[in-house]
């Protein structure tokens, strides 16, 4: 039963079971461009090197697969031998 001139009462604030993010916040002035700068050129070659790798990776599959078909549809001389005129 409710009566009109009573409030209910709030319940007492429960303590947070996430620890407060100010200790991630950071002051205006402590960006350090120069090294930021520096470590996103590192990635940016590091990401240049991975895309190189997996070009070359293909390649090399690609080629071993045409390699492959040439040998089992029974074809000779599938594979290029290189060899040097000047042996002596």
């Amino acid at each position: 039963m409710k009566f009109p001139g009573r409030r209910a009462r709030m319940p007492a604030a429960a303590p947070s079971p996430v620890d407060d993010l100010a200790k991630f916040a950071r002051s205006v002035g402590s960006d350090d461009y120069r090294h930021r700068m520096t470590v996103n050129v590192i990635a940016f070659v590091f990401v240049l090197a991975l895309i190189g790798v997996g070009l070359w990776l293909a390649d090399t599959m690609a080629e071993m697969r045409k390699n492959q078909d040439c040998v089992l549809s029974g074809r000779r001389g599938c594979t290029p031998v290189e060899v040097t005129k000047s042996r002596w």
